[in-house]
């Protein structure tokens, strides 16, 4: 409602706000039902859904962090071209892009799981239907499934991450180029909330997906899922909205509550 937030940048938070509804939505609902009730049980086909569901989401969101730091690179490095280079059609398929690899990918990492045999006792210890406490349940050899949930793990993880780190290094050389200490520390601040974001997520995921099974511990991986499952998702509107002039202003002016102070 408000043309002013009519920018590339908030069409990404847009974006990432439905994934972090999506994913969220996906697991915690019924976590807070199995909080409560003594019969605490998913079927098999909700449990591939929801696998598959909170999969894609996630990364689908790892993969358009790396596009929301490229979106800042221009703004900072290019500004006078900024509406020129991120136009509709490259936002959007930037988005496209970034959905195509949650799709794919976590259809590879479901069917792998999936596919092995899964003799009983079928409880697992977790607050949902997670790859790493799923397999645990296996009554077969998961060591190509470690493998595999490294490779993924790299992809998806590793490399944007990389590519996010490149991009905020070209980013810091054109702020320390600004004379101005006051242009400096604004460049520095539009920047600070994705770095923030972008740790929260990705470190805890890192953990969870690419170390060895056999080395994982179900208390330490529900407190990892817990941090980027609902931790991150809960802080990411604190850190990008009610932290940000532009949003309360457009909020005051939309609910008539008067205006933001400048």
């Amino acid at each position: 409602m408000d043309s002013r937030l009519h920018t590339p940048m908030y069409f990404f938070l847009n974006v990432l706000s439905v994934l972090d509804m999506g994913y969220v939505t996906t697991t915690v609902p019924q976590m807070l039902v199995h909080l409560v009730c003594k019969k605490k049980s998913i079927s098999y086909s909700r449990c591939v859904a929801q696998m598959y569901i909170f999969l894609m989401l996630g990364i689908t969101e790892s993969w358009l962090f790396a596009v929301m730091a490229y979106d800042r690179y221009v703004a900072i490095c290019h500004p006078l071209r900024y509406k020129v280079i991120m136009s509709p059609l490259l936002c959007g398929s930037m988005v496209a892009f970034c959905g195509f690899w949650g799709i794919s990918c976590a259809l590879i990492y479901t069917v792998s799981a999936m596919i092995l045999p899964y003799c009983g006792p079928n409880e697992i210890n977790h607050f949902f239907c997670e790859v790493p406490a799923v397999l645990k349940l296996a009554c077969a050899d998961t060591s190509l499934n470690d493998q595999v949930d490294f490779i993924l793990g790299f992809i998806l993880l590793i490399v944007p991450l990389s590519l996010i780190i490149i991009v905020y290094i070209n980013i810091f050389a054109a702020i320390l180029k600004i004379r101005s200490a006051q242009g400096r520390i604004k460049a520095f601040s539009t920047c600070a909330s994705h770095i923030t974001v972008v740790t929260m997520f990705s470190i805890p995921c890192m953990v969870m997906y690419m170390r060895p099974g056999a080395e994982a511990s179900p208390e330490e991986d529900k407190k990892l899922a817990l941090f980027y499952n609902v931790i991150s998702a809960f802080l990411n509107p604190i850190i990008y909205s009610l932290r940000n002039r532009d949003v309360k202003r457009a909020f005051l002016k939309v609910t008539g509550c008067g205006k933001a102070p400048e």
